[in-house]
């Protein structure tokens, strides 16, 4: 008669003592397919050390989000300041991004560092656009790249057009001496009738333009000239010395270009920190919306392991108990 009653305990008392929790928990952590035949909950050990990952990482981030901010308020600054460079040569020479040219050479500007939103992205696909426009049958364009990002997208499917690749330009403090000695490197290896610098234009910290700035040659800016219209200024100044008009048009050019330049990886410098800042402070938010998911996960599984092992104690002396009457 004791073993019957205890047998009927034990059937009533079946569901309550098997392994698997009462309540089924699921986390995104293991996916269906790494999770064993009949197990339907998580280990709290798993969940602990995802929850110590993301805090970490959490951590990462924003110490990169202040590294961003600190470095974007001393840059910003000085390219404000680099603005007034090239204005002057923009008003005498003029920027004239749709003038006809055979020799194009389109400079990519882009950072050597990653984390920083779509920058790079936009560089690339603003040059590649742009080498669509200027090639052609009696046309010759090709790539002048600076940056690591912009030269592993392009090096892709554009190799054969990159004559030119810089990297680690900001490894150093920007100046104007550093960047006028990339210009002339530039000038010596390609023959060009427009350089067309593709960079993005600080706004904000959270919007950046890509912008288009365009340096004709002496030749073309001498054509223009003498064709009319905005260039056709330039004949009413007196040149005074011994120089001749063209001479003075080739060292204008050369300044213009490494003004330009200048101005140029300034300003992307200025985006890659804000956009960095932005995408930072985006995935520190992320990390903490996981915490709260991680946390919640790991208090339900306690807890089904909690009731679960007071169900078992509970069973097991009510077993006990019936077979102590009988």
């Amino acid at each position: 008669m004791a073993m019957a009653a205890l047998r009927r305990e034990g059937r009533r008392f079946a569901p309550l003592i098997s392994p698997q929790p009462m309540t089924a928990v699921r986390s995104s952590l293991i996916s269906e397919e790494q999770v064993p035949l009949g197990v339907r909950s998580i280990s709290t050990q798993i969940v602990r050390n995802r929850m110590k990952s993301v805090k970490n990482i959490q951590k990462i981030t924003k110490a990169m989000k202040m590294v961003a901010a600190s470095k974007l308020r001393a840059i910003q600054v000085r390219a404000e300041n680099s603005r007034g460079l090239w204005q002057p040569f923009t008003a005498l020479l003029g920027d004239t991004p749709s003038v006809d040219v055979k020799k194009n050479v389109i400079v990519t500007i882009s950072s050597d560092k990653g984390l920083c939103g779509g920058i790079n992205s936009t560089s690339v696909k603003t040059s590649k656009a742009l080498h669509k426009l200027t090639s052609g049958p009696d046309k010759e364009a090709v790539y002048v790249v600076l940056g690591e990002k912009a030269k592993a997208q392009m090096i892709r499917d554009s190799k054969k057009y990159i004559v030119v690749s810089i990297t680690e330009l900001q490894k150093n403090p920007l100046n104007y001496t550093q960047v006028s000695v990339v210009a002339d490197d530039i000038l010596k290896n390609v023959e060009y009738d427009a350089l067309r610098i593709v960079f993005n234009k600080f706004q904000s910290v959270v919007a950046f333009l890509p912008t288009t700035a365009t340096v004709l040659s002496p030749e073309v800016v001498e054509r223009e000239a003498e064709s009319g219209g905005r260039l056709g200024e330039l004949d009413s100044y007196e040149i005074e010395g011994g120089d001749t008009k063209s001479e003075v048009l080739q060292n204008l050019t050369e300044f213009q270009f490494s003004c330009v330049m200048f101005n140029a990886v300034l300003e992307n410098a200025c985006s890659e920190q804000g956009a960095r800042m932005s995408a930072m402070d985006s995935s520190s938010r992320n990390a903490g919306d996981m915490l709260d998911r991680l946390t919640l996960t790991y208090n339900r599984t306690r807890q089904a392991s909690i009731t679960t092992e007071l169900t078992e104690i509970i069973s097991g002396a009510s077993a006990l108990e019936v077979e102590f009457l009988f």
